[in-house]
């Protein structure tokens, strides 16, 4: 069954764009891991600071396979790094976690 991990990270206004700039640059690094099934970086369109990074894994396992990789140390490497404006990219983060339990996916 699909694992959903959504890592919800708070930004401030002037970093949004620094944040999506640092996702495209390695969009495609996870791709390669086993059960990663994909992933969308959701920007905010109202007036909320969280942006969300939903990944799609076929098990657990895989998910906690990654995170534990050296892929995922090189990946993460600098997020810490300020933003142009001098400021961080993010405040915070909290990672959430669901397993599909319905929908149209055709699955």
């Amino acid at each position: 069954m699909t694992v959903i991990k959504i890592n919800a990270i708070t930004v401030p206004e002037e970093a949004g764009d620094e944040l999506a700039q640092r996702f495209a640059a390695r969009a495609h690094a996870v791709d390669d891991q086993e059960g990663f099934e994909g992933f969308e970086l959701l920007r905010p369109t109202d007036d909320r600071r969280q942006w969300l990074v939903v990944t799609r894994w076929s098990d657990e396992e895989s998910f906690q396979k990654w995170v534990s990789s050296p892929a995922f140390a090189h990946g993460h490497a600098g997020a810490d790094r300020p933003s142009p404006h001098g400021g961080p990219v993010s405040v915070s983060s909290e990672l959430w976690s669901y397993e599909v339990a319905g929908g149209s996916g055709g699955n």
